[in-house]
């Protein structure tokens, strides 16, 4: 009994028994005979996606997205038995159930980081982006999304990602006009593409800026959208084109004063970035924000202990602000003689994207 529902997922608490092998046996997760059972069933499944009718390669994704919901041992031989090719070709499937399944569990066995490379490797991508471009239900759309956000963890696919057309446009896109978990799936796919350093010009020319800045007013996805933008703007281009976002320097200080711990790291972050290179108007735009100094002398206390560099910048655009608020006529950039690390780390884990699946 033990064995049958875990290999169809189904929850099942074992009456309490004092035999130690007994209790050996039910902690078992997963136990041999449930792995053979798995792998059986995912070769019956594979077999369905191959030969099997509409309907019948339908019912096959879907039950491989729930085998694959669960256990590193279940996607890596769910993949290893040749499902990815199968499951691409149901991206483009004009029935939107079978595509919704497909994609949610491409998204799931790309948990497992050696599927990462066989999903790319199969030239997935391209299909992947074009359920989050045109897919027949909100949900295919955001578990598209979602992959794009497991995948882009390798360094190496960041710029193969943001080079696909119409990728970053339509997490843009996501991004302002998504549901809430949509949104969330955006933000944190376009952070991860914005920690590779040549996909500034592309986040820019693609909308992604103006959606992140936008986003900086929206609590759900401030922080990550925040930590973006400090992201962006370590590139002159990129300091320069949030500079020019009219909303961007009250977002980032709103996000200082109301934001978590960490998005007022990222808010602190973008603003001295946006001083040192975003030229002088963007300068003078941060240095005479409304309540910028008490803020920041404010934001002193959050800073972990042993962090001397984010010390004493926070102090110097303090200083700077103070000097700004004393004289009217603005006459030089704030001071920021030294780089700042910014946290590269989103508010979710790509643990928690599968998680929510049913």
């Amino acid at each position: 009994m033990i064995e049958w529902c875990t290999a169809y997922g189904i929850p099942y608490d074992p009456p309490e028994c004092t035999e130690p092998s007994a209790e050996s046996f039910a902690a078992a997760s997963p136990s041999k005979a449930a792995l053979a059972a798995n792998k059986a069933t995912a070769g019956l499944l594979i077999q369905r996606l191959e030969d099997g009718s509409s309907c019948a390669q339908t019912i096959a994704a879907r039950e491989i997205r729930l085998l694959a919901k669960t256990g590193r041992e279940n996607r890596a031989f769910i993949a290893e038995a040749g499902a990815i090719p199968h499951l691409c070709k149901l991206l483009s499937s004009p029935n939107s159930v079978a595509q919704e399944n497909s994609v949610t569990a491409m998204l799931n066995l790309s948990i497992y980081d050696k599927n990462k490379s066989r999903i790319m490797d199969e030239g997935c991508l391209g299909s992947i982006v074009d359920v989050l471009r045109f897919g027949h239900t909100t949900e295919a759309r955001e578990n598209a999304a979602a992959t794009l956000f497991s995948l882009s963890a390798v360094h190496d696919y960041k710029k193969r990602i943001a080079d696909e057309e119409g990728a970053i446009e339509a997490l843009a896109g996501l991004l302002r006009e998504g549901t809430p978990r949509g949104k969330k799936d955006a933000v944190t796919a376009l952070f991860n593409l914005s920690t590779h350093t040549e996909n500034c010009s592309r986040m820019i020319e693609a909308g992604a800026v103006t959606a992140l800045v936008s986003a900086l007013g929206n609590e759900g996805v401030a922080e990550e959208a925040a930590g973006a933008l400090a992201l962006v703007v370590r590139q002159p281009i990129g300091a320069k084109a949030v500079g020019k976002e009219d909303t961007a320097v009250a977002g980032l200080v709103g996000m200082m004063r109301c934001g978590t711990p960490r998005g007022k790291e990222n808010a602190v972050a973008a603003l001295l970035e946006l001083c040192r290179s975003g030229g002088a108007a963007a300068t003078e735009r941060v240095v005479k924000a409304p309540a910028l100094a008490g803020l920041l002398q404010a934001l002193l206390l959050l800073v972990q202990s042993g962090q001397e560099e984010r010390q004493h910048l926070l102090l110097e655009c303090s200083k700077g602000n103070s000097a700004a608020n004393r004289d009217s006529s603005f006459a030089s950039d704030v001071a920021v003689p030294m780089s700042i690390s910014v946290p590269v780390e989103s508010g979710i884990t790509v643990a928690k994207c599968y998680d929510r699946f049913h």
